[in-house]
Parts: structure tokens; C-alpha cells; sequence
């Protein structure tokens, strides 16, 4: 990742297709786009390879996790358990759906663990927003069981994801609702865009009609449709599906090359014996757009981060310190900071975020380095990064 390294003539084509054929808007307008429906034409080649029933794409990742909330009921007062460790987008959304999110801990897998969310669900819990982090997969079987014992929603955020599978089931379709990003650095890009996909003819129909002020998209007189619920705006345009079809063709290839990439560095790395490996539940599904591992100690790990870039070894991240991936560097977060009251202030016995304590994540992440794993290295370019990794490590 990302899926910009592979940038080519497909991807200037399709858009040239909607500039010279096509119209901009997703519906409608069919005397002036020639049978171009380049949004219609990606949600399908999503179902086909996720083996899902329905797909809907929106503007963003963030608008996906929005949209499919919304669309699966979840609002007002109900807890949602999240992990500290995500983008921040995953946590804002819960805010801005009106629900609570709580606080549950990790594992090395990267994800919530089953513990943690068992140990976060009260009353109020209506569902867990199950962020598949750095391409690969939680523990699915366990918390499946989990959540069926208190019936409890899963939501899918693969926005990291997508590509990556848990015993043949694409990650996104394994839960009730699940969520794509296609941002310009995600594994395939939009430039800007997400998507919601599901299996549940429900959740896709409130989907579809939220994303686009509450239309039921029914006939082909937009003015004349109806609209049975509130929505917002959360609409992608054809230049962006048209980008992201381009790019979903190559979706394949590029989990193909990173896995054989993150093989290779992986493979190289097994020797050095200060360093372990995250816990991935389904190695042949991982996505392997990073290479995560374990350092001993927090310092060592704020050490061998710093030698890996003193000795030209880019893309890694020390997660732990990073200002948009972790709970506790979210002081706007912790503070409800915002232009203007969010819903939770309306709530009493609201959870004191500057008081939350994820003391196992903690000493996961505090060890954690990942690497991110290119599409365009070279051989040669790979064989230096091995030996600029184990200077690094001398």
C-alpha cells in the first residue's frame, strides 16, 4: 500500500470516460451519461469480490462508519465499544451519531480483544466498532460469540483492510455492517471515498437513503422521490468511483505484492531475537500491508525506532507517540473539544474520557513498531532495506 504506486493508464481512462461520456452526479441524468454509471459499476465488482449481497459507497471512510451506524440503528445514548488504538475518525463518529463510545482494551493483535470487550459491555451497549487495524484481523471466532451472547452489533471498520480475509471471509462482511476507506493512502484509492457493505437488506436500504438526505432512490425523477427518513449528504462522485474502479480491478494484485514483500522482510527479521511478531489469527488472510512487531522493553522500542531512521529505513511508525492513532495523545478527545456542544454533553452520567485507563494497550503499544510495506520496491531495493534493518538492529 498504497494503492497510488500503481497508478497507470487505467485509472486516466475511467476518469476520461465520465469527463468525455459521463455525468459528475452518481444518480440521475440518464440522457446525458450515455449508460456511464461508474458508482453503480464499483458497488457490484465490491460485491463480487467480497461475496457480499449489497455495497454502497459514500464520500469517505469517516461517512461509511457514519452512514452504517445510522443505518443499523445505532444513535442517542447507545454505548458503542471502541479501541484506543484506531484512527481518531472511528471514535468521532460514535460522538457524532449521538453515542457513547467506551473504551475496551486490545491485544496483539492490534485489535479489541474478547476480554476487553466482555469486560465494557453495561446496559446501554448496543454494539462494538471492531477496527481491523493495519490490514489484518481480531480474534473473529471469539468475539462473534461474544457479542451473540449479549446481542450486541458489529460493526466492521476495515477501512485498513480491505483485501484481507478471516478463514475466507472477506474482513467488512464478517459482522452485521462493515466499512471501507479508499482516502489517497488507503490499499486502493478513490482519491477521496468509502464504502458500507453488508449482507442485511435492511441496513443497506437505510444506507443508501441517509448518504443522500434520506432519497429512496425509487423511479428516475429525482425531484419526485420520496424520502422516508432524515439523511445527510455523504454522496461520491463518478470522478472518484470512476478512480476507484480502476483501481478495485487491481485490488488482487496488490494483496499479492504485499504479501510477498512483507514475506521476504519478515523472513529476514525472524533471527533478530529481541523482536516478536503480532498476533495475526489468519496469516493467509492477512492483507500485509505493514509488518508490526514487539520490542522488549518501551525504551528499546523508542531506541530501534529512532536507528531505523537514522539508517534510511522509512515508513515506520511508532504508534504509540502518534498524534491521530492513539486514545492517549486525543486530548480533544478526553476534553470533548468542539465548534459547538456535542450530544453527549446532554448526558449525565457521560464517562470522564480524561480518566480512562487502557493499561494493557498501553504495554502493547509502548513496544509496537509497524512498517509499512510498498508496491513499488524493487528487489534490489528490498535487499538494502534488510541490510539497512539489521544495521539498525547491530
Amino acid at each position: 500500500m498504497p494503492g497510488f504506486e500503481l497508478f497507470g493508464p487505467e485509472e486516466k481512462q475511467e476518469v476520461a470516460d465520465v469527463m468525455e461520456n459521463g455525468f459528475t452526479f452518481r444518480y440521475n441524468f440518464d440522457h446525458m451519461r450515455n449508460d456511464r454509471w461508474k458508482t453503480r459499476e464499483m458497488e457490484q465488482l465490491l460485491c463480487e469480490k467480497m461475496n457480499a449481497k449489497h455495497a454502497h459507497l459514500v464520500s469517505s471512510g469517516t461517512a461509511a462508519l457514519q452512514t452504517a451506524m445510522a443505518a443499523a440503528g445505532i444513535g442517542a445514548g447507545d454505548e458503542v465499544i471502541v479501541p484506543p488504538f484506531t484512527f481518531v475518525a472511528s471514535v468521532e463518529a460514535v460522538f457524532m451519531a449521538g453515542a457513547i463510545p467506551i473504551f475496551a482494551e486490545i491485544d496483539e493483535t492490534l485489535c479489541l480483544s474478547p476480554e476487553g470487550i466482555e469486560a465494557a459491555i453495561t446496559p446501554r451497549t448496543k454494539a462494538i466498532n471492531l477496527v481491523h487495524m493495519c490490514g489484518s484481523m481480531a480474534k473473529m471466532d471469539e468475539i462473534k460469540a461474544v457479542c451473540k451472547k449479549h446481542n450486541l452489533i458489529i460493526l466492521e471498520d476495515a477501512c485498513q483492510a480491505i483485501g484481507a480475509t478471516y478463514k475466507g471471509q472477506a474482513l467488512g462482511t464478517i459482522g452485521d455492517v462493515g466499512c471501507y476507506s479508499f482516502d489517497s493512502v488507503k490499499t486502493i484509492t478513490c482519491g477521496e471515498g468509502g464504502a458500507i457493505i453488508t449482507n442485511n437488506s435492511d441496513i443497506y436500504e437505510n444506507a443508501h437513503m441517509f448518504s443522500d438526505h434520506g432519497h429512496d432512490h425509487v423511479g428516475n425523477d429525482r425531484g419526485a422521490e420520496g424520502h422516508p427518513n432524515m439523511g445527510l449528504n455523504f454522496r461520491i462522485s463518478e470522478m472518484n468511483s470512476a478512480m476507484g474502479l480502476a483501481q478495485l480491478r487491481k485490488l488482487d494484485k496488490i494483496i499479492d505484492i504485499q504479501r510477498t514483500n512483507k514475506k521476504t522482510i519478515k523472513d529476514a527479521m525472524a533471527d533478530i531475537t529481541e523482536v516478536s511478531f503480532r498476533e495475526i489469527p489468519d496469516e493467509a488472510g492477512d492483507s500485509a500491508g505493514f509488518l508490526t512487531f514487539f520490542m522488549p522493553t518501551e525504551a528499546r522500542t523508542i531506541e530501534i525506532n529512532k536507528k531505523l531512521a537514522e539508517n534510511g529505513v522509512d515508513g515506520c511508525f511508532y504508534w504509540y507517540i502518534n498524534n491521530w492513532h492513539y486514545l492517549k495523545n486525543w486530548k480533544h478527545i478526553q476534553e470533548l473539544k468542539s465548534p459547538a456542544a456535542l450530544p453527549i454533553t446532554l448526558i449525565e452520567d457521560r464517562p470522564d474520557y480524561t480518566k480512562v485507563q487502557t493499561p494493557q494497550s498501553d504495554a502493547i503499544m509502548s513496544r509496537t513498531i509497524s512498517m509499512l510495506i510498498k508496491l513499488s520496491w524493487t528487489e534490489e531495493e528490498i535487499a538494502q532495506r534488510i541490510a539497512n534493518i539489521k544495521r539498525a538492529f547491530a
